[in-house]
């Protein structure tokens, strides 16, 4: 049987309120989209990535360094409509929601995301995770995840999840990275869903998909950690990184 087809998909907007035109923040001499775009194209599990955006600006950037562009509705309330705005006219069986604001973004933690939803017919979608440092468990940015023993996902939280209530027995944190895998129905379906409680608490999108009592899979990254992109402060951080990255 043919593998499950793969699209990737990222979803750009000018309007951030704490970044405002952060897709064309400049990294390291290259707009940040541009980091994002071809670091996801090193992914072997993606046929294409395409941008998804209601900007003339952020459309004509990509446009100028390849990247194809998918123009969409004005006003998508977040990230994950407009990537399915995009998917609903696609075939493709699993849509990958590229975060614009991941620039070290490589390819084997896409094909990590979308290998582990093939693995498990029963998630509606996967995401990625990785072991957080002890020192980022209390910064509200890095959101925390539980587990349970099958690799699902229990909860997601920005404040630290387990708590450190018994000193004997420190926990392993873990933090969640805001790349999802979705098995293209489902995203059709989730963005219909009512926005949830805890979802509207704590401002992450996925606790709707537990909430409404579908599976999330996650897979566990070594070796690669996430840095988003938040404030303009978080650019020097990442450019530190990447030249970290070409002296190794």
């Amino acid at each position: 049987m043919a593998a499950m087809t793969a699209v990737g998909i990222i979803p750009a907007r000018w309007g951030a309120t704490r970044f405002p035109g952060k897709p064309l923040a400049r990294i390291a001499g290259q707009p940040m989209i541009q980091r994002v775009w071809e670091g996801a194209r090193q992914a072997k599990c993606l046929r294409e990535v395409l941008v998804a955006t209601d900007d003339l600006r952020i459309a004509d950037a990509c446009r100028a360094f390849g990247a194809p562009v998918v123009m969409t509705a004005v006003g998508h309330p977040t990230g994950t409509d407009r990537t399915a705005e995009v998917a609903a006219s696609l075939d493709d069986e699993i849509v990958v929601n590229v975060q614009g604001d991941e620039p070290l973004i490589e390819g084997f933690v896409i094909d990590a995301a979308v290998d582990a939803l093939r693995a498990d017919p029963d998630a509606a979608l996967s995401t990625v995770v990785h072991p957080m440092a002890a020192e980022a468990v209390a910064d509200p940015n890095r959101v925390k995840v539980v587990l349970d023993r099958s690799g699902r996902a229990l909860w997601f939280s920005r404040s630290p999840i387990p708590a450190a209530a018994r000193p004997e027995a420190p926990p392993h944190w873990l933090q969640h990275v805001g790349l999802y895998a979705y098995r293209r129905a489902f995203l059709l379906e989730y963005v219909r869903l009512p926005r949830t409680p805890a979802e509207q608490a704590e401002g992450l999108e996925q606790l709707r998909v537990l909430e409404h009592g579908h599976a999330i899979r996650a897979a566990q990254i070594e070796g690669w950690e996430s840095r988003a992109v938040d404030v303009p402060a978080d650019v020097a951080e990442v450019e530190a990184a990447l030249a970290e990255r070409a002296a190794c």
